[in-house]
């Protein structure tokens, strides 16, 4: 790869910590999710992080985990849905490696997170419209920065994977 690592970026649902461990293993690369780092390391739970330190609070912490990982050499990252709202996530993640987007449709996203309590965002009583409304917000910033992109929709994981492998012309 002509970049030191590969990042993947994408609404949540998107698949991206299930093909990105799947990627790493095919690649031979380490596999990190920025969202289990951040848990890691405070101890709590994304949504008691939100709950407690707000969104702002939850992002300042995804920005440093980012830009911590973006240091090391030959890893696969699955980010946070929302990791490209900031532009130095962008930024970051853009000069530090491949960055593949996961694309898939509102309709798949409320499938996967339908009994998913760890996503804050969606404890609402309209998760479909939440997620409308962040993909037009997030769509552009998701192309804005992406190497690849990938359909997700109705494909098993391994599918993906390849495509992506295809993709990278190794």
């Amino acid at each position: 790869m002509r970049k030191r690592n590969l990042t993947l970026v994408g609404p949540m649902g998107a698949g991206k910590s299930t093909i990105g461990r799947l990627l790493a293993r095919e690649l031979g690369l380490a596999f990190k999710d920025s969202d289990r780092v951040i848990e890691e390391r405070t101890g709590a739970s994304i949504p008691l992080i939100f709950e407690l330190e707000g969104e702002r609070g939850f992002r300042d912490r995804e920005q440093q985990v980012i830009a911590e990982l973006m240091q090391c050499r030959g890893l696969v990252l699955a980010t946070g849905g929302g990791a490209i709202l900031r532009p130095e996530n962008r930024s970051t993640l853009v000069s530090g490696s491949l960055v593949v987007y996961l694309h898939t449709s509102v309709e798949h996203q409320l499938e996967r997170t339908a009994r998913d309590r760890n996503r804050p965002l969606l404890q609402t009583d309209n998760p479909r419209q939440v997620l409308e409304d962040l993909l037009k917000v997030r769509e552009p910033l998701y192309r804005e920065v992406a190497d690849i992109i990938i359909e997700t929709d109705t494909r098993p994981p391994r599918l993906v994977v390849q495509e992506i492998l295809e993709q990278l012309d190794l």
